[in-house]
């Protein structure tokens, strides 16, 4: 004889003459209830023997602790990559956290976009992380549009008071070279950075620019700028042509380690001896600039990566998840989700840190 079906939470609401979300509130925020009512559901679960759905709360308890994030491969020609400390310092932080992250690939912004919306609306992620935000993204605003939970590593020119989002203060990185360099005695320090369209390299070129002004230089340096893509080859093309004016530069700061290394080749080329010929300053301080003896400028990546995740909880906790509601259960009362959270921490600007190493240590040559 087949078994007899196990009671829903609507047979509950029907027989004790309330709706879906009140029984609902009577498991999940009893205090959201009348006495009175909450008395007669929980005489009605007790007299039917309803068994909330424990698999469908488990499902929903594990996707609050997923965090959504788009990996991306390592860019062609580049010796390493930012992306790959920065997804494990996110990995890290979420551990600390009891979060986990959920990678997915996609092929372009709006790729992106489609899919940590439906890993939303699905019940798969509780909110998405967005790397390499740019000037113009189309990312944050699409994805407020959408709903969908996010902080951003990275700003956009304008509307960044609309979203939560965590940088570094890449100018900052670049004139703290320009100042180090300046004091060791140099008076031509050239700049190789990525194209003027790049953001990031524009922020970092910018910086350059203005310790540059501010130590007087701007004629000295203004024709030892050179933009190209981020590829040893490129920095070191880059690097032999400035090194071939007839004022060339005694020292170089790049907008990445890996056009650092070309500036090497090229000094390698000319026969110079970096770090007592020309100095040399990169940013990003990977693996291959402390192997290289290469100084450089150190994103505080762990701690980005901390502030991102804290910020995204603080997100999450306060926007109710989208999820398709299984069968015998009830979604949250939108306006009662969060009445009483702590705001979000506010966008963070974090300052990178100079590491001085043997490529830039020495005073300048006297030439």
């Amino acid at each position: 004889m087949p078994a007899a079906a196990q009671p829903t939470l609507v047979d509950v609401a029907a027989a004790a003459g309330v709706s879906r979300q009140t029984v609902s509130n009577v498991l999940h925020a009893p205090d959201r209830v009348r006495p009175e009512t909450r008395e007669r559901v929980e005489r009605f679960i007790a007299e039917l023997g309803y068994q909330p759905n424990r698999v469908a709360q488990d499902l929903r308890a594990n996707a609050s602790r997923m965090i959504g994030y788009r990996i991306r491969p390592l860019a062609p020609g580049a010796l390493a990559s930012i992306h790959d400390r920065f997804l494990h310092a996110l990995a890290e932080a979420g551990r600390a956290a009891d979060r986990h992250l959920l990678l997915f690939t996609a092929d372009g912004p709006e790729a992106e976009v489609e899919c940590a919306a439906r890993l939303r609306r699905s019940g798969g992620v509780a909110g998405v992380v967005l790397y390499d935000v740019t000037a113009s993204d189309p990312r944050p605003p699409a994805l407020l549009e959408r709903g969908v939970p996010f902080v951003a590593f990275g700003r956009t020119a304008e509307a960044t008071d609309r979203y939560p989002w965590i940088d570094v203060d890449n100018p900052s990185g670049t004139a703290a070279a320009v100042d180090h360099l300046v004091h060791r005695g140099h008076r031509r320090i050239g700049f190789i950075g990525w194209p003027p369209d790049d953001t990031i390299g524009t922020r970092r070129a910018q910086g350059w620019q203005a310790a540059v002004e501010r130590h007087g230089l701007t004629a000295a340096c203004r024709s030892l700028d050179a933009r190209g893509e981020d590829t040893v080859a490129a920095g070191a093309e880059m690097a032999y042509a400035l090194l071939g004016q007839p004022g060339p530069p005694t020292a170089f700061v790049t907008a990445t380690d890996t056009l650092a290394v070309g500036v090497l080749r090229a000094a390698q080329q000319w026969g110079l001896e970096v770090g007592r010929d020309v100095a040399v300053v990169g940013f990003d301080d990977t693996p291959t600039a402390a192997a290289l003896d290469l100084s450089s400028i150190r994103q505080p990546i762990e701690l980005v990566g901390r502030q991102v995740m804290a910020t995204l909880l603080h997100a999450t906790a306060a926007t109710p998840p989208a999820t398709t509601v299984p069968a015998g259960s009830c979604p949250p009362d939108p306006g009662t989700v969060a009445h009483h959270l702590a705001p979000a921490p506010p966008e963070q600007l974090l300052t990178p840190r100079l590491i001085i190493r043997s490529s830039s240590a020495s005073p300048a040559p006297r030439r």
